[in-house]
């Protein structure tokens, strides 16, 4: 079965980032789709090995959205469950 990905984010020179997720085994890692003047190559990343590259802005993005898992006014500003907040984000299997 195809991973789930997010995509976390586009740089100018057209490489993207996903944080991707396999449903079978509920591993969650970064996959790398460098542009093709580059090569094209995919490339999945554990989370705290992307983290230790850097601090580009492809980690800042992931480590926006990992704030935003604890962010307690983002809880407060919405009635609904936790569970049905997070329902609502876009995963899409590729």
């Amino acid at each position: 079965m195809a991973a789930y990905t997010r995509e976390l984010y586009y740089s100018p020179n057209g490489d993207r980032w996903c944080l991707a997720r396999d449903p079978g085994s509920a591993r969650v890692f970064i996959k790398h789709k460098a542009n093709l003047p580059s090569g094209g190559h995919v490339t999945d990343i554990e989370i705290g090995a992307f983290l230790s590259q850097g601090e580009g802005p492809e980690h800042q993005e992931l480590l926006r959205l990992i704030g935003t898992l604890v962010d307690e006014t983002a809880d407060a500003r919405s009635d609904r469950p936790r569970s049905a907040v997070l329902a609502r984000k876009r995963w899409r299997p590729r």
